[in-house]
């Protein structure tokens, strides 16, 4: 029988209340609640603490507090990353933010997400689909990321987008939904 962890990171339907996810979440809350309250001269305060939070990070992060997320387990950083202010991660499946990834403010990454139906919904379980942004991709403020989207390298989506499917690489893509715009230069 599978417990409520492994259903969650297999894309199963599962219950959030189960008492390992809560204690995982609360340890994540802590953490970045203790990140939020650093100055930006507490440089190894900070990765310190990041080190603790995320499942792997490379060199060269930067990000803004305030910073948000569910577990911080199942978010994985390559080098060169930035995160503005305000960034919300919810990582109930692997988030993976490939190398220089650039991130504006008020930008949000839904892993987790409901069942559509009225009636499946309200019972209470919840599902998660992975999030995938590739290397040299800029999304810019106010971006909504969905579950199980992947975002090509050298891609740039558009401040207030939603993005819903996948994006391929090397294009500007914007809004609501999100959809390409241009193919960019590589």
């Amino acid at each position: 029988m599978k417990t409520e962890l492994e259903k969650m990171l297999a894309g199963e339907l599962y219950l959030a209340n189960d008492s390992v996810l809560l204690e995982m979440r609360n340890r994540a809350r802590a953490l970045f609640m203790e990140y939020n309250t650093t100055l930006n001269e507490q440089i190894q305060e900070r990765k310190a603490i990041l080190k603790s939070l995320l499942s792997a990070m490379g060199e060269n992060i930067d990000i803004q507090p305030p910073f948000f997320c569910d577990y911080g387990a199942h978010i994985r950083l390559g080098s060169n990353v930035f995160i503005n202010y305000n960034c919300t991660i919810l990582d109930c499946a692997l988030v993976t933010l490939g190398n220089n990834v650039f991130i504006g403010p008020n930008v949000s990454l839904y892993a987790a997400y409901h069942p559509v139906i009225a009636s499946e919904r309200i019972k209470g379980p919840e599902l998660a689909g992975p999030i995938t942004i590739n290397d040299n991709v800029w999304l810019a403020g106010n971006v909504v990321i969905c579950q199980g989207v992947t975002i090509g390298e050298n891609t740039t989506i558009g401040a207030g987008s939603v993005v819903t499917r996948d994006i391929p690489a090397n294009v500007f893509a914007a809004g609501n939904p999100c959809k390409v715009i241009r193919q960019l230069e590589s």
